[in-house]
Protein backbone atom coordinates (compact mmCIF):
# COMPACT_ATOMS: atom_id res chain seq x y z
CA UNK A 1 0.00 0.00 0.00
CA UNK A 2 2.81 2.02 0.18
CA UNK A 3 2.33 3.19 -3.22
CA UNK A 4 -0.44 5.40 -2.43
CA UNK A 5 1.53 7.88 -0.39
CA UNK A 6 2.93 9.07 -3.67
CA UNK A 7 0.09 8.48 -5.88
CA UNK A 8 -1.92 10.41 -3.68
CA UNK A 9 0.08 13.06 -3.89
CA UNK A 10 0.24 13.27 -7.18
CA UNK A 11 -3.01 13.53 -7.62
CA UNK A 12 -3.50 16.47 -5.38
CA UNK A 13 -1.03 18.44 -7.39
CA UNK A 14 -2.58 17.80 -10.42
CA UNK A 15 -5.99 18.82 -8.89
CA UNK A 16 -3.92 21.76 -7.99
CA UNK A 17 -3.30 22.72 -11.13
CA UNK A 18 -7.13 22.92 -12.37
CA UNK A 19 -7.44 25.16 -8.69
CA UNK A 20 -4.95 27.41 -10.72
CA UNK A 21 -7.03 27.56 -13.79
CA UNK A 22 -10.12 28.50 -11.81
CA UNK A 23 -8.28 31.20 -9.63
CA UNK A 24 -7.54 33.19 -12.51
CA UNK A 25 -11.02 34.60 -12.46
CA UNK A 26 -11.74 34.36 -8.68
CA UNK A 27 -8.28 36.20 -7.12
CA UNK A 28 -5.51 38.09 -7.72
CA UNK A 29 -2.42 36.22 -8.51
CA UNK A 30 -0.49 37.79 -5.53
CA UNK A 31 -3.38 37.30 -3.56
CA UNK A 32 -3.81 33.84 -3.71
CA UNK A 33 0.00 32.93 -3.90
CA UNK A 34 0.61 34.85 -0.53
CA UNK A 35 -2.36 33.34 1.03
CA UNK A 36 -1.89 30.06 0.43
CA UNK A 37 1.55 30.16 1.81
CA UNK A 38 0.61 32.06 4.71
CA UNK A 39 -2.26 29.61 5.36
CA UNK A 40 0.57 26.86 5.09
CA UNK A 41 2.64 28.80 7.55
CA UNK A 42 -0.05 28.74 10.12
CA UNK A 43 -1.10 24.93 9.77
CA UNK A 44 2.95 23.66 10.08
CA UNK A 45 3.99 26.26 13.25
CA UNK A 46 2.83 24.25 15.91
CA UNK A 47 4.66 21.04 14.36
CA UNK A 48 7.74 22.72 12.95
CA UNK A 49 8.61 25.80 15.21
CA UNK A 50 10.03 23.83 18.39
CA UNK A 51 12.68 22.00 16.33
CA UNK A 52 12.84 24.84 13.84
CA UNK A 53 14.19 26.86 17.12
CA UNK A 54 16.28 23.99 18.30
CA UNK A 55 18.27 23.91 14.90
CA UNK A 56 18.51 27.84 14.73
CA UNK A 57 22.03 28.27 14.94
CA UNK A 58 22.39 25.65 11.66
CA UNK A 59 19.51 27.82 10.41
CA UNK A 60 21.79 31.04 10.78
CA UNK A 61 24.78 29.43 8.95
CA UNK A 62 22.35 28.02 6.06
CA UNK A 63 19.93 31.01 6.09
CA UNK A 64 20.71 32.64 2.53
CA UNK A 65 20.41 29.10 0.96
CA UNK A 66 16.97 28.28 2.62
CA UNK A 67 16.13 31.77 1.27
CA UNK A 68 16.92 31.31 -2.24
CA UNK A 69 15.14 27.96 -2.09
CA UNK A 70 11.80 29.95 -0.62
CA UNK A 71 12.40 32.37 -3.73
CA UNK A 72 12.19 29.33 -6.19
CA UNK A 73 9.69 26.71 -4.86
CA UNK A 74 7.62 28.77 -2.90
CA UNK A 75 7.51 32.26 -4.81
CA UNK A 76 8.79 31.70 -8.10
CA UNK A 77 7.20 28.75 -9.20
CA UNK A 78 3.59 28.59 -8.09
CA UNK A 79 3.21 32.17 -8.44
CA UNK A 80 3.98 32.39 -11.79
CA UNK A 81 1.86 29.27 -12.72
CA UNK A 82 -1.36 31.57 -11.56
CA UNK A 83 -0.16 34.33 -13.35
CA UNK A 84 0.38 31.82 -16.39
CA UNK A 85 -3.63 30.14 -15.84
CA UNK A 86 -4.89 33.75 -17.16
CA UNK A 87 -3.90 32.65 -20.87
CA UNK A 88 -2.98 28.58 -21.10
CA UNK A 89 -5.36 25.98 -20.13
CA UNK A 90 -4.92 23.47 -17.63
CA UNK A 91 -4.08 20.63 -19.81
CA UNK A 92 -1.08 22.71 -21.10
CA UNK A 93 0.02 23.97 -17.20
CA UNK A 94 -0.11 19.55 -16.39
CA UNK A 95 2.19 18.52 -19.40
CA UNK A 96 4.48 22.02 -18.35
CA UNK A 97 5.04 20.12 -14.52
CA UNK A 98 5.88 16.69 -16.35
CA UNK A 99 8.82 18.24 -17.99
CA UNK A 100 9.96 19.28 -14.53
CA UNK A 101 12.06 15.54 -14.11
CA UNK A 102 13.97 16.23 -17.23
CA UNK A 103 14.69 19.63 -16.70
CA UNK A 104 16.15 18.07 -13.25
CA UNK A 105 18.22 15.66 -14.97
CA UNK A 106 19.17 18.95 -17.19
CA UNK A 107 20.37 21.17 -14.42
CA UNK A 108 22.02 18.20 -12.78
CA UNK A 109 24.88 18.01 -15.48
CA UNK A 110 26.29 20.82 -14.54
CA UNK A 111 25.52 21.77 -10.74
CA UNK A 112 25.68 17.66 -9.67
CA UNK A 113 28.03 16.98 -12.35
CA UNK A 114 26.34 13.87 -13.35
CA UNK A 115 27.26 12.30 -16.21
CA UNK A 116 25.54 12.73 -19.71
CA UNK A 117 23.76 9.67 -21.13
CA UNK A 118 21.96 8.84 -24.22
CA UNK A 119 18.65 8.67 -22.66
CA UNK A 120 19.60 12.70 -21.71
CA UNK A 121 20.21 13.58 -25.30
CA UNK A 122 17.41 11.58 -26.76
CA UNK A 123 14.79 12.59 -24.57
CA UNK A 124 15.88 16.13 -24.28
CA UNK A 125 15.42 16.34 -28.18
CA UNK A 126 11.85 14.15 -27.79
CA UNK A 127 10.70 16.04 -25.34
CA UNK A 128 11.73 19.50 -26.83
CA UNK A 129 9.82 18.34 -29.80
CA UNK A 130 6.79 17.70 -27.91
CA UNK A 131 7.13 20.73 -26.42
CA UNK A 132 7.29 22.44 -29.61
CA UNK A 133 4.54 20.77 -31.24
CA UNK A 134 2.19 21.33 -28.50
CA UNK A 135 2.36 25.42 -27.93
CA UNK A 136 2.14 25.57 -31.64
CA UNK A 137 -0.88 23.48 -31.69
CA UNK A 138 0.29 21.40 -33.64
CA UNK A 139 0.83 24.49 -36.15
CA UNK A 140 4.70 25.46 -36.70
CA UNK A 141 4.29 28.12 -38.72
CA UNK A 142 2.11 30.04 -36.64
CA UNK A 143 4.81 29.27 -33.47
CA UNK A 144 7.41 30.71 -36.04
CA UNK A 145 5.70 33.67 -36.68
CA UNK A 146 3.82 34.79 -33.57
CA UNK A 147 6.81 33.08 -31.35
CA UNK A 148 6.14 31.70 -27.71
CA UNK A 149 3.04 33.36 -25.97
CA UNK A 150 3.62 35.37 -22.51
CA UNK A 151 1.59 32.38 -20.57
CA UNK A 152 3.62 29.51 -22.04
CA UNK A 153 6.71 31.02 -21.61
CA UNK A 154 5.64 31.73 -17.49
CA UNK A 155 5.21 28.07 -17.14
CA UNK A 156 8.16 26.99 -18.95
CA UNK A 157 10.62 29.41 -16.58
CA UNK A 158 8.22 28.01 -13.63
CA UNK A 159 9.03 24.71 -13.98
CA UNK A 160 12.59 25.33 -14.52
CA UNK A 161 12.65 26.77 -11.01
CA UNK A 162 10.83 24.17 -9.71
CA UNK A 163 13.85 21.61 -11.12
CA UNK A 164 16.30 24.17 -10.21
CA UNK A 165 14.99 23.84 -6.84
CA UNK A 166 15.24 20.39 -6.44
CA UNK A 167 18.61 20.22 -7.59
CA UNK A 168 20.11 22.85 -5.42
CA UNK A 169 18.17 20.53 -2.70
CA UNK A 170 20.11 17.63 -3.72
CA UNK A 171 23.66 19.84 -3.77
CA UNK A 172 23.66 21.64 -0.50
CA UNK A 173 22.08 18.80 1.29
CA UNK A 174 21.12 21.20 4.11
CA UNK A 175 21.99 19.62 8.06
CA UNK A 176 18.13 20.59 8.90
CA UNK A 177 15.29 18.13 9.24
CA UNK A 178 13.23 18.03 5.89
CA UNK A 179 9.94 19.18 7.73
CA UNK A 180 12.13 22.36 9.37
CA UNK A 181 13.97 23.23 6.82
CA UNK A 182 10.65 23.37 4.42
CA UNK A 183 8.94 26.02 7.33
CA UNK A 184 11.81 28.18 7.09
CA UNK A 185 11.68 28.07 3.37
CA UNK A 186 7.85 28.75 3.62
CA UNK A 187 8.40 31.49 6.03
CA UNK A 188 11.18 33.16 3.52
CA UNK A 189 8.37 32.47 1.05
CA UNK A 190 5.87 34.42 2.72
CA UNK A 191 7.75 37.47 3.41
CA UNK A 192 8.88 37.73 -0.31
CA UNK A 193 5.60 37.37 -1.48
CA UNK A 194 3.98 40.49 0.76
CA UNK A 195 4.63 43.28 -1.04
CA UNK A 196 2.86 41.56 -4.13
CA UNK A 197 0.14 41.07 -1.71
CA UNK A 198 0.30 44.70 -0.14
CA UNK A 199 0.18 46.04 -3.80
CA UNK A 200 -2.14 43.40 -5.44
CA UNK A 201 -5.63 45.80 -6.71
CA UNK A 202 -7.79 43.35 -4.66
CA UNK A 203 -7.16 40.94 -2.22
CA UNK A 204 -10.73 40.45 -0.50
CA UNK A 205 -11.76 36.41 -0.26
CA UNK A 206 -15.20 35.61 -0.58
CA UNK A 207 -17.25 32.38 -1.21
CA UNK A 208 -15.79 31.62 -4.81
CA UNK A 209 -12.16 31.97 -3.66
CA UNK A 210 -11.47 30.80 -0.16
CA UNK A 211 -12.36 26.98 -1.22
CA UNK A 212 -9.63 27.73 -3.55
CA UNK A 213 -6.92 29.25 -1.21
CA UNK A 214 -7.70 26.61 1.35
CA UNK A 215 -7.62 24.15 -0.88
CA UNK A 216 -3.64 24.97 -2.12
CA UNK A 217 -2.44 26.03 1.56
CA UNK A 218 -3.66 22.59 2.94
CA UNK A 219 -4.07 20.06 0.76
CA UNK A 220 -1.29 21.13 -1.94
CA UNK A 221 1.51 22.81 0.08
CA UNK A 222 1.12 20.80 3.24
CA UNK A 223 -0.70 17.16 2.94
CA UNK A 224 0.81 16.53 -0.84
CA UNK A 225 4.53 17.15 0.14
CA UNK A 226 3.91 14.92 3.69
CA UNK A 227 2.54 12.25 1.74
CA UNK A 228 5.19 12.46 -1.26
CA UNK A 229 8.17 12.45 1.51
CA UNK A 230 6.10 9.04 2.60
CA UNK A 231 6.41 7.67 -0.35
CA UNK A 232 10.05 8.42 -0.88
CA UNK A 233 10.70 7.26 2.45
CA UNK A 234 9.10 3.57 1.60
CA UNK A 235 9.87 3.58 -2.09
CA UNK A 236 13.10 5.64 -2.58
CA UNK A 237 13.21 8.45 -4.90
CA UNK A 238 13.45 6.63 -8.26
CA UNK A 239 10.60 4.67 -7.80
CA UNK A 240 8.70 7.83 -6.12
CA UNK A 241 9.53 10.26 -9.23
CA UNK A 242 8.05 7.70 -11.83
CA UNK A 243 4.25 8.33 -10.45
CA UNK A 244 5.17 12.53 -11.74
CA UNK A 245 4.74 11.12 -14.84
CA UNK A 246 0.94 10.61 -13.93
CA UNK A 247 0.40 14.57 -13.41
CA UNK A 248 -0.73 14.98 -17.07
CA UNK A 249 -2.39 12.56 -17.02
CA UNK A 250 -4.65 13.28 -14.18
CA UNK A 251 -5.14 16.23 -15.21
CA UNK A 252 -6.36 16.25 -18.51
CA UNK A 253 -9.07 14.21 -17.30
CA UNK A 254 -10.09 16.47 -14.50
CA UNK A 255 -9.26 19.50 -16.70
CA UNK A 256 -12.26 17.67 -19.31
CA UNK A 257 -14.40 16.66 -16.85
CA UNK A 258 -14.89 19.45 -14.58
CA UNK A 259 -13.37 22.70 -16.30
CA UNK A 260 -14.69 21.16 -20.32
CA UNK A 261 -11.52 21.49 -21.83
CA UNK A 262 -11.42 20.20 -24.77
CA UNK A 263 -8.50 17.36 -25.29
CA UNK A 264 -7.06 18.09 -29.34
CA UNK A 265 -4.99 15.89 -31.46
CA UNK A 266 -1.52 18.38 -30.42
CA UNK A 267 -2.14 17.43 -26.81
CA UNK A 268 -1.96 13.99 -27.22
CA UNK A 269 1.17 13.99 -29.79
CA UNK A 270 2.63 16.97 -27.72
CA UNK A 271 1.87 14.85 -24.04
CA UNK A 272 2.84 11.59 -25.55
CA UNK A 273 6.06 13.11 -26.93
CA UNK A 274 6.91 15.18 -24.09
CA UNK A 275 6.55 12.08 -21.46
CA UNK A 276 8.66 9.48 -23.44
CA UNK A 277 11.18 12.15 -23.61
CA UNK A 278 11.03 12.29 -19.33
CA UNK A 279 10.67 8.44 -19.50
CA UNK A 280 14.07 8.10 -21.67
CA UNK A 281 15.91 10.75 -20.07
CA UNK A 282 15.01 8.79 -16.78
CA UNK A 283 15.74 5.15 -17.40
CA UNK A 284 18.05 4.96 -20.83
CA UNK A 285 21.52 5.14 -18.33
CA UNK A 286 23.88 4.48 -21.33
CA UNK A 287 27.22 6.83 -20.89
CA UNK A 288 27.43 8.88 -23.80
CA UNK A 289 31.12 8.81 -23.70
CA UNK A 290 31.89 4.92 -23.07
CA UNK A 291 34.55 4.41 -19.93
CA UNK A 292 37.88 4.96 -19.99
CA UNK A 293 39.50 1.87 -19.81
CA UNK A 294 42.27 1.22 -17.14
CA UNK A 295 45.54 -0.41 -18.48
CA UNK A 296 47.78 -2.48 -16.54
CA UNK A 297 50.23 0.20 -16.43
CA UNK A 298 48.03 2.82 -15.31
CA UNK A 299 46.79 0.02 -12.77
CA UNK A 300 50.05 -0.05 -11.18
Amino acid sequence: MSFLFPLIAVFIWSVNAIVSKLSAGAIDPAAISFYRWLIALVVLTPFALPGVLRHRQQIKQQWWRLLILGLLGMVMYQSLAYYAAHSVSALFMGILNALIPLLTVLLSLPLLRVAPTLGILLGSLLSFSGLVWLVSQGNLAQLLQHGLGKGELMMFIASTCYALYGVLTRRWALPLPNWQSLYVQIVFGVLLLLPGFIAAPDVQLNSHNLPLVLFAGTFASVLAPFLWIKGVQHLGASTASIFMNLVPVFTAIIAVVFLHEQLHLYHWIGGALTLTGVALAQRLRTPLRPAKKTTALEAE
